[in-house]
């Protein structure tokens, strides 16, 4: 290299390096000006050390300075090299007392894990300790290894949902009975176009996507404990109601809703507009109230608007009364759906017993998660460092909102979410810190607001974790052992794969209570992920009964059974052609059929085979037509056969030796 070149390379680097020390500085600034509304003037502020080839700079406090500003990218390369955290980083070997989470070949997991699949609209199917993904569900995304979306059924479904090219999957919630998860549904929103699917966890499949009317974004999501009598999804984004062009300038009248959906039927029951845009949401355990974080209290739609005061406030839905107000005619009809007013000014929240009632937190609270045992709601504080306990039984006694907080631990910064054990501990993710915190519940409450008091360890992550989990915590019954922690970025974890890095879901054993620095919580393992998943939930494997093969009991009545002695092809009219055909190992049931140029070829297939694991697929080039059947499945798919010609029909699973024998053929002969 030549001495210009190595001098504009230099130049580069120090151009690059004045951005980013810009950057750094302005985005911390405008954090501390955040921090300081909240705390005060006297917070302390954040420091934020700017790398310099990686020396003298621990990997977590420059991974905490970057996630405080947000440039990450532009200093990426600068990063520490090595990791001068210590032990906390790396996966300890040296107590007996942490199960293997290696599960041998041959052998399962002890518990199930969703993930939402975030950007690719799926839920991914893991195995627990083990983190193996076992498989993936489609739900607002086509997906071609499972024919999902390209049968009528899944296609049609897909298309009354809204026909969105694809989905955000957020917030995956287990179906409950008694408060414990069932085994029979999972639910999950979409945050991009505001829909709620059902999964059938007997087939792991997709059955219900529902558009909810009159809202742009669902980014809550969860059940109704302890019996699953409603599914609530919480509309994000405030906008008029209706939003048909009417008071498009006067954002005074934009509304957020918070609606709630009957898990059988997949149909909106009513919906209640509030003041503030809603956020994350949980149930308590007895079906009374709903709590939801909520931001923008200040109504704005520009960010300075939006953080322009020092508070906002949690939103306790009392459904019950709610659903009375409906019952009552209370509401107006909007695009078919009642909605209650439940905002600050209502009628509905005057009064001993309001609707709604608004709790003042501090700015921007994320997240609430309600204990176990069903007495707190845990409620984040994102740009404050600590989190606000609800006393839930003091929601329907206490007349002023404020007093149901009966506890303000100082956890750490950036603090987003918490899960639970079976210990009366709480886990919470620290964004900024890029932590988990492991503290003690009920010496958080007898505390003073604003200690450190119930802490009981802090474990290092890698980096900037967001959702964290716990098995079963979302139930009564937690099982205290396993917590996996979705971290936002991997950086130099994994072998590098382009600009665009995996995630890291890292496994941290919690079953031992020990008076050190991580409280007894250990790292045993990371794992790459494909971005982004954004939440999981975990259930005990003995908790699901998934079906090995279909039961045509359960689509009778919708789908025909084909066999090979019914298999067939009829003339419906001129233009419209049935087409019946059964699959096996390794033949069709037709070897051919024939049909005329511009017909319309409805075309039904089964699997007749009774065998698990032997999967046909049906794939017709040129026609877009992609089935996958697992045994004992019927699948219909429509199509136009639009050109004359030859077009074979082949089974896309290897499923025996002769599997590249196994063929038909579709002939279209010229109509004149």
């Amino acid at each position: 290299m030549s001495s210009h070149d190595t001098s504009e390379g230099e130049e580069t680097d120090t151009k690059t390096e004045r951005s980013a020390e810009t950057l750094l500085s302005e985005h911390e600034a405008q954090l501390n000006a955040l921090i300081a509304d909240v705390q005060g003037p006297d917070a302390d502020p954040v420091e934020t050390q700017l790398p310099n080839l990686g020396l003298g700079l621990g990997r977590r406090d420059f991974m905490k300075a970057g996630a405080a500003v947000g440039v990450l990218g532009s200093v990426a390369g600068c990063a520490g090299q090595g990791d001068s955290q210590g032990g906390t980083a790396t996966p300890s070997s040296s107590h007996g007392d942490v199960p293997d989470h290696f599960v041998p070949p041959g052998e399962h997991d002890k518990y199930y894990g969703f993930w939402s699949g975030g950007h690719s609209g799926e839920v991914r199917v893991m195995g627990i300790p083990s983190m193996r993904e076992l498989t993936r569900i489609p739900v607002f995304n086509r997906e071609c290894a499972k024919g999902y979306g390209f049968d009528d059924g899944t296609g049609e479904m897909l298309k009354d949902a809204g026909d969105y090219t694809w989905g955000d999957s957020h917030h995956p919630s287990l179906s409950e009975t008694d408060g414990k998860y069932d085994g029979e549904y999972l639910f999950v929103n979409d945050k991009a176009n505001g829909r709620v699917a059902r999964v059938n966890l007997k087939y792991f499949e997709t059955d219900a996507i529902l558009d909810v009317p009159n809202v742009q974004s669902v980014h809550g999501c969860c059940i109704q404990s302890p019996d699953t009598e409603y599914v609530f999804a919480n509309g994000e984004f405030r906008a008029p109601l209706p939003n048909d062009g009417r008071d498009v300038d006067d954002p005074s009248k934009y509304v957020s809703l918070f609606s709630a959906i009957d898990p059988e039927s997949m149909d909106v029951l009513w919906q209640v507009k509030v003041s503030g845009n809603l956020d994350i949401a949980d149930s308590d355990k007895d079906g009374r109230w709903l709590l939801s974080s909520s931001y923008n209290d200040e109504e704005g739609v520009e960010i300075e608007e939006m953080t322009r005061d020092d508070r906002d406030s949690v939103k306790a839905f009392d459904v019950p009364a709610i659903q009375k107000a409906v019952d009552a005619g209370k509401y107006e009809e909007v695009n078919g759906v009642p909605v209650v007013d439940g905002t600050r000014e209502s009628s509905l929240n005057k009064g001993d017993n309001p609707l709604v009632r608004y709790i003042p937190t501090p700015k921007s609270p994320h997240c609430v998660e309600v204990t176990p045992d069903g007495k707190y709601g845990i409620v984040a504080g994102k740009l404050s460092p600590t989190v606000s306990i609800i006393d839930i039984e003091k929601l329907g006694t206490e007349p002023d909102p404020a007093k149901t907080i009966v506890g303000q631990p100082k956890l750490g910064l950036g603090p987003l979410h918490t899960t639970y054990d079976d210990r009366g501990h709480g886990y919470t993710s620290l964004f900024i810190d890029s932590q988990v915190v492991k503290w003690d519940i009920e010496k958080a409450v007898e505390s003073p607001k604003g200690s450190e008091e119930a802490i009981l360890g802090k474990i290092d992550v890698h980096y900037n974790p967001g959702h964290i989990q716990a098995v079963q915590a979302m139930s009564v019954e937690p099982t205290g052992d396993w917590l996996v922690v979705l971290n936002k970025l991997s950086k130099d974890r994994f072998l590098p794969v382009g600009p665009i890095h995996p995630d890291n879901d890292q496994l941290i054993y919690i079953g031992n209570d020990k008076d050190n620095e991580t409280g007894g919580m250990e790292l045993v393992s990371d794992h790459p992920v494909y971005p982004e998943p954004h939440d999981a939930i975990m259930v005990h494997k003995d908790k699901l009964d998934p079906a090995k093969i279909w039961d045509a009991k359960d689509y009778e009545g919708e789908r025909e059974y084909i066999s090979e002695k019914n298999s067939g092809i009829e003339r419906l009219d001129d233009s419209t052609v049935e087409v019946n055909m059964s699959s096996k190992r390794s033949e069709f049931g037709l070897r051919e059929f024939t049909v005329k140029e511009g017909d319309e070829v409805q075309m039904t297939v089964t699997n007749i085979e009774k065998s698990p694991d032997i999967i046909h697929g049906v794939a017709i080039p040129e026609h877009d037509i992609n089935l996958a059947l697992a045994p004992q499945d019927t699948r219909e798919v429509t199509f136009a056969a639009d050109d004359p010609g030859v077009y074979w029909i082949y089974c896309t699973y290897f499923c025996s030796a002769l599997h590249l024998e196994m063929r038909s053929r579709m002939i279209v002969e010229p109509r004149d």
